[in-house]
């Protein structure tokens, strides 16, 4: 179902393996890269932090993100206590939000013990809402952007939020190759855009303000079909006044998105594949 049509890909660090995937039924991708990741510029507050994990100070750690826990490991490995870090996890809860840090947890021999409800910060809250964390620490492992909700959330059930944050988003493309792309959403020449990310978002968000083009980028992704890998960058979508036209249901990884992606265009028969 995807024979021929024009999908813009804004993934960064799977670029090319999502861009092959969508190619190979028969997609014609428009590649943007939106943004890159780095780890935060001063990594103390980080190695504190990893060091409170190595000595059993956290009762409980949440993990937002694969990328997150990751580049923690790194800092890690960096510091030279990356097998106390990883013991250091064994040793607490581990919460996660979702399945990519559950993927990192497997990558060292460790496995979640709780995973949300739903993979998303109110999933986290109703999850946690079952346990008594009155007196109890809890590292919080943070994403560039959120989530305050949660660590009010965890203060308001009386225990002690830990939270960190060790990585940074920054421009990956010079804003004319962003322009590039909004204009080509604008003329009508792309079928559908896959975000696979929050940044994502508002990255094309930012670019059309500073650019004075967001009437008219609001206007054409209306028009054209907008698909998001999971419920969080499906929020996003939304709050940038967007409709959500594919989402994986309960699988949020780059295959599941293809199919949800193929059964929308599958459905639209107003429009044709463009040439």
């Amino acid at each position: 179902m995807l024979q021929g049509r024009r999908i813009a890909v804004p993934e960064s660090r799977e670029l090319d393996l999502f861009a092959g995937m969508l190619e190979r039924q028969g997609a014609v991708t428009v590649r943007c890269p939106l943004v890159s990741i780095h780890d935060v510029e001063d990594a103390a507050p980080v190695q504190a932090w990893l060091e409170r994990l190595a000595g059993g100070q956290h009762d409980s750690l949440i993990l937002y993100t694969g990328e997150g826990l990751a580049r923690l490991l790194g800092f890690a490995r960096r510091g030279g206590i990356e097998a106390e870090v990883i013991a250091g996890l064994r040793q607490t809860r581990k919460i996660v939000r979702g399945p990519k840090p559950a993927k990192v947890l497997r990558s060292i021999g460790l496995s979640p013990d709780m995973t949300a409800e739903e993979p998303t910060t109110a999933g986290l809250i109703a999850t946690l809402s079952a346990l008594d964390l009155r007196g109890r620490r809890v590292g919080v492992q943070l994403y560039p952007g959120g989530e305050d909700l949660l660590t009010g959330f965890l203060k308001g059930a009386g225990a002690e939020a830990d939270p960190i944050l060790c990585y940074r988003y920054a421009s990956d493309e010079e804003d004319e190759q962003v322009v590039h792309l909004i204009d080509e959403l604008v003329a009508g020449a792309i079928d559908l855009i896959a975000f696979t990310s929050t940044a994502q978002v508002r990255r094309l968000q930012d670019v059309a303000r500073k650019f004075n083009r967001a009437s008219a980028l609001d206007a054409a992704m209306h028009r054209i079909a907008i698909a998001a890998i999971g419920p969080v960058t499906a929020q996003a979508v939304e709050d940038a006044g967007w409709p959500v036209g594919a989402m994986p249901k309960d699988s949020f990884h780059l295959k599941p998105m293809i199919v949800a992606l193929g059964k929308r265009l599958a459905g639209d028969s107003s429009r044709p594949p463009l040439a």
